[in-house]
């Protein structure tokens, strides 16, 4: 056998047992340089797609950092310990010559062994628990919005800050035709919504959550921002922006059907462009300038009366048009995405509305339901999300579509209000 076949070939007794290892070293390497020259190239065509998000916030940074010295550590391990590795296997191997040493109980080599990965996590935690710190440190905020998770959308209440008692619910807003019809899809598919949170930059935020069916969870990785939404309790967590941008993110909780489709999308503008919104978000939705007090929203579950919405008249009466075209666009929203948008739902968890008893039936039982929900199903109780004017539009809609053709076909905001009480 030549010198660079028995290279090439390394046998290893074992027990009188002999097995043959093909040795591969300069191939593996030429793969691990291939592979890291590509992901290299991938970043410098896509930038982040195989990384984190460039952070925005002091926590994000912290996070980002903490992370690469965290790859950093286990990389000088890894290569570390496959080194010696390999330098046992060569130089060490029978065809060569070498004799095995034959000892127990080395009280240096065992101190050695204990000490050494000590030390490596005792580097490894000390940095990751100053960061655990910052991010559970949520005193002392500039603002408290309240972020209340649902299937499948979020609910935000401001309650402290300059934009105390604004309140509204952001959906998905990728049109339904680009994810089921095939429809060619937007640059922000499945990360963009009907309503955006809006903040200021350079202000430290403070994030409350809560949900009101399952465990949700608000991600947005630029913030460097992710807490569970549990149903009946209350957490918090925190950013400080410090950048002005659009930051997207989504529930990272596993959370039903259509999990995928409730984004997160946060504005960062500047103190006066948010004072701007602040001004005409309050003029819509009617809001006097005295808002809710932080403990009571802090401390009770979501409420039963209607989100704010911008300030209508109940007592008008609409017209079927006008509650149709409205309607269209609610279900289009909150109701599609069980139902279908062509009525035939998914049974048997998401009946069919196409030819429903409840639909084409009274109108009083149709609106309790859609008000209530129905319990041990996945009927949501849509009273609490949507207004006076919205729930009655989309229940006019649904009674006019696909065929159906109740009696009582028009559902009024008045009747919606009466049966609030």
């Amino acid at each position: 056998m030549t010198a660079r076949e028995r290279f090439r070939t390394i046998t290893i007794a074992h027990n009188g047992d002999y097995m043959t290892i093909k040795s591969r070293l300069l191939p593996v390497a030429g793969f691990a340089l291939a592979l890291f020259s590509g992901v290299v190239c991938a970043q410098q065509i896509q930038p982040n797609r195989h990384d984190f998000q460039p952070p925005v916030t002091p926590v994000a940074r912290e996070i980002y950092d903490l992370h690469y010295l965290m790859l950093a550590i286990c990389l000088v391990v890894f290569f570390g310990v496959l080194a010696v590795m390999i330098y046992s296997i060569v130089k060490h191997r029978k065809a060569v010559g070498a004799k095995a040493e034959q000892f127990h109980e080395n009280t240096t080599v065992e101190i050695i062994w204990t000490l050494v990965p000590f030390l490596i996590l005792v580097g490894m935690a000390w940095p990751a628990t100053k960061s655990v710190l910052a991010i559970k440190d949520t005193s002392a905020p500039d603002i408290t919005i309240k972020a209340t998770g649902y299937q499948w959308k979020w609910g935000y209440d401001y309650i402290k800050g300059e934009g105390e008692g604004i309140s509204f619910l952001a959906n998905l807003s990728t049109p339904y035709e680009q994810i089921y019809a095939g429809a060619q899809r937007g640059t922000d598919y499945l990360l963009e919504t009907d309503r955006e949170l809006v903040v200021p930059v350079n202000k430290k935020v403070r994030i409350i959550t809560t949900a009101n069916d399952v465990i949700h969870a608000w991600w947005v990785p630029a913030l460097g921002v992710k807490q569970d939404a549990v149903p009946g309790f209350v957490r918090d967590t925190w950013f400080y922006a410090e950048k002005e941008g659009v930051y997207r993110g989504q529930c990272a909780e596993l959370c039903g059907k259509d999990h995928a489709f409730m984004p997160i999308v946060v504005r960062v503008v500047s103190a006066d462009a948010y004072s701007d919104w602040v001004a005409k978000t309050r003029q819509a939705q009617g809001i006097q300038p005295a808002g809710v007090q932080v403990a009571a929203a802090e401390t009770s579950a979501p409420a039963a009366a209607a989100p704010a919405a911008p300030a209508e008249d109940l007592s008008k009466e609409w017209n079927k048009d006008e509650l149709m075209a409205r309607g269209e666009k609610v279900y289009g929203t909150t109701c599609a995405v069980c139902h279908q948008g062509n009525g035939q739902g998914t049974p048997p968890m998401f009946p069919a509305q196409a030819g429903s008893d409840i639909v084409n039936g009274p109108k009083g039982p149709h609106i309790d339901l859609v008000m209530n929900g129905k319990p041990g199903t996945a009927m949501a109780a849509f009273g609490p999300q949507l207004s006076d004017v919205d729930l009655a539009a989309v229940i006019t809609y649904t009674r006019n579509s696909w065929g159906n053709k109740p009696a009582e076909n028009v559902v009024q905001p008045a009747e919606i209000k009466a049966a609030r009480k």
